[in-house]
């Protein structure tokens, strides 16, 4: 009965140690700040994008595209895993053309992939949306302001829905797939910042007919990024404080 005990406590433990060694994967910040402290710290303040992919929460390898006048193509593309740089290399930029775009403002991020999970999660939950891995993408978007873009995946790889999160400000100005299918853009916030601007149909008037579906759907969204900004106010962190304290 004692090692039948014991047998049940060590099984429970182990359940206990795989979602934790799932959290224990680095972050997007910690990727920035490997490139930073084993290449060149430059390389932190020309970062165009950070992308992860198949993430539990987060993914096995961040890919970080650099803007590098010296590099063939003017980009450098470097893969880190583990805390580590996985592999480094300079693509022609007929390759990546698509791919390249301004400079992130590190000033601007205070929210790391770890928060931006969190956030994901929130809104995917009161969408009432499961999901079992994310895609990320941190980019600038088209005002200037950096943008994670979250997509989620269902078990089987179908598409669940996709949520982009401002980094500044925490605000989600968009989401694809979520609330009841529909795409939702935010307006501005109160500083101005992560803007979205409304789509048509959100100025037609069953929006503001709380009882009509779409109405529902729209008081939905706007619920559930009022939770999220009370929400980033716990997993605000700044990048640049981050990357001071190492």
């Amino acid at each position: 009965m004692h090692y039948f005990c014991m047998w049940k406590c060590l099984i429970a433990l182990l359940l206990l140690a795989v979602p934790a060694l799932a959290e224990e994967r680095p972050t997007a910040y910690e990727a920035m700040r490997t490139v930073g402290t084993q290449l060149k710290r430059e390389y932190v303040n020309h970062v165009i994008a950070v992308t992860g992919t198949n993430g539990r929460s987060q993914p096995e390898t961040w890919k970080l595209l650099i803007e590098d006048p010296s590099a063939r193509g003017g980009v450098r593309e470097i893969e880190v895993s583990n805390g580590k740089i996985a592999s480094e290399r300079t693509p022609l930029r007929s390759a990546v053309e698509s791919s390249i775009g301004p400079v992130i403002d590190t000033s601007k991020l205070n929210l790391d992939s770890s928060g931006a999970f969190t956030l994901a999660q929130q809104t995917a939950t009161k969408s009432h949306v499961s999901f079992d891995t994310v895609d990320y993408t941190l980019r600038v978007d088209e005002k200037g302001n950096p943008v994670w873009r979250v997509a989620l995946q269902r078990q089987d790889g179908a598409p669940a829905g996709t949520i982009f999160i401002g980094t500044n400000h925490g605000t989600v100005t968009r989401t694809e797939g979520l609330f009841a299918g529909g795409d939702r853009v935010a307006g501005a916030d109160q500083q101005g910042a992560e803007q979205g601007s409304k789509d048509a149909d959100d100025d037609n008037d069953d929006t503001d007919d709380p009882n009509s579906v779409t109405g529902k759907i729209g008081h939905a969204f706007h619920e559930a990024g009022n939770d999220v900004k009370h929400t980033f106010v716990k997993v605000r962190r700044s990048f640049v404080d981050f990357f001071k304290d190492k």
